[in-house]
């Protein structure tokens, strides 16, 4: 932590990462320094080997069917990205959510405007929750892709992803979850998702640099998702075309060596933790969180109102202040670090009422939240709520 701040933005990316991980970045810059998959000298087998177990850990912690699932990208949106323009065809339609994220909502409304898709957008419950029932009365049998965030950025309500994915599998849709905020939070089962494909990120609850992330490929979907990015692989170099194996096809181009070895350290370190230790550290920091808000007048929190179906983000009001001068009183006056504003996420605000005002004011706690420092919060919210 760096010097009396407190940092609640977890929902960005996590901070601090375990000590592990900034020693094996540095390890590698300093000692090491090659490519993956470019050579066959000492150092770089060591790096691929790194990698390889990055790879491994990965699918161990989302229960894919092997390691060679587990595509990685430079981020949750790149994910995102290769997993909707892989899919999609012209005269595709698309189901999705007013939560996701503009990493969703994005590609889609683009392919939307240029006549290539039709999308449609199904609305939530007052809890910020979908029904299930909604997407499967929404399937058409041009149908070819559901997108559903596993818990909103904006609220942390957590979605019904499961019933969700059962009502695409039988229905023969493609399905897509976007686990930005959940995996290393909440288990991760791809399989019980009856997930197609899952975007993660490598830097937020997996505990990892930014410049990482990884798209789970269900088996045999590599006939279907397209390489959107085609380039050198270090394997098959006399083809003129990109691998069809996994997972040289998706991954064209020199890797973030020290970003995967330092998610591989931090994976290797979460692993170590006794099992359900970090979520139930996350659940206790967001009871705390949660209490100490309902406590202060003038403070508004959306969404569910207790840490039972939610992750540790966590939305609120002041007074109906604009959440940009909330966050730099914050800031200014105890250096609570949070973030204000639509969060990338404009239709989870038109659900809840807050976009006019200019979004919300969100708190994220993390693995290394203290309740000292929630104290410190709560007592900068408190005297904030009282001037304003």
């Amino acid at each position: 932590m760096s010097g009396t701040s407190i940092y609640l933005d977890n929902a960005a990316t996590s901070f601090p990462k375990p000590a592990c991980v900034y020693d094996a970045m540095d390890r590698y810059h300093r000692e090491s320094g090659a490519a993956v998959g470019r050579g066959a000298y000492r150092q770089a087998v060591e790096v691929q080997g790194e990698v390889d177990r990055c790879r491994q850990r990965l699918a161990q912690l989302l229960n894919a069917e092997n390691p060679q699932r587990i595509i990685f990208t430079f981020n949750c949106t790149d994910s995102l990205n290769l997993a909707i323009h892989g899919v999609l065809r012209d005269g595709d339609h698309v189901i999705t959510s007013v939560l996701e994220h503009n990493s969703v909502l994005r590609p889609l409304h683009e392919l939307e405007r240029d006549g290539k898709i039709q999308l449609t957008l199904i609305s939530v419950d007052q809890a910020g929750v979908v029904n299930p029932e909604d997407f499967r009365q929404a399937l058409r049998p041009s149908t070819r892709l559901i997108v559903l965030t596993h818990a909103s950025n904006v609220t942390g309500a957590i979605q019904p992803c499961a019933p969700v994915g059962q009502i695409a599998r039988a229905a023969g849709v493609l399905y897509l979850v976007d686990a930005a905020q959940t995996a290393g939070h909440l288990p991760l089962d791809v399989r019980a998702l009856s997930a197609d494909m899952v975007a993660c990120p490598g830097h937020k609850g997996l505990l990892g640099p930014l410049g990482t992330g990884l798209l789970y490929l269900r088996p045999g979907l590599e006939h279907e998702l397209r390489s959107v990015r085609q380039g050198g692989t270090g394997t098959r170099s006399e083809d003129e075309f990109q691998p069809a194996t996994l997972p040289d096809k998706y991954e064209p181009g020199n890797h973030n060596a020290p970003g995967l070895i330092g998610l591989s350290a931090a994976l290797k370190w979460r692993m170590e933790q006794p099992q359900g230790a970090l979520q139930a550290h996350e659940q206790a920091m967001l009871e705390h969180l949660l209490d100490g808000l309902h406590a202060i007048p003038g403070v508004e929190i959306h969404g569910p109102q207790t840490a039972t179906g939610r992750v540790g983000v966590v939305s609120v009001s002041v007074a109906d202040q604009d959440p940009q001068i909330v966050a730099t009183l914050l800031d200014q006056v105890a250096q609570v670090q949070v973030r204000s504003g639509l969060h990338c996420a404009p239709g989870a605000h038109r659900s809840l009422g807050t976009m006019e005002r200019g979004g919300t004011v969100r708190l994220s706690v993390g693995a290394f939240t203290t309740l000292s420092e929630l104290d410190r919060a709560l007592e900068a919210f408190r005297q904030i709520a009282e001037i304003l």
